[in-house]
């Protein structure tokens, strides 16, 4: 295997956790939301303040996959 092929594979690797990485997110500070609102009987508050979060830390780590992407 030439060295652009592989540099061209690795790269490609990396850029395809961007989605997983932002469903991750995004599903988890949901995931947290909703079982906070059924303990604590603040339904639909908490939910939507943890899918808040979710978002936020979605696109915090797409920027720093976007730095580190620009620095390959």
């Amino acid at each position: 295997m030439d060295k652009d092929l592989k540099k061209s594979i690795k790269d490609l690797g990396y850029f395809s956790t961007v989605g997983m990485a932002m469903a991750f997110s995004i599903g988890l500070g949901a995931l947290i939301g909703y079982y906070l609102d059924r303990w604590l009987g603040t339904k639909p508050w908490l939910f939507f303040v943890f899918l808040g979060f979710g978002i936020a830390a979605a696109f915090s780590n797409l920027y720093k996959l976007y730095k580190k992407a620009d620095k390959l």
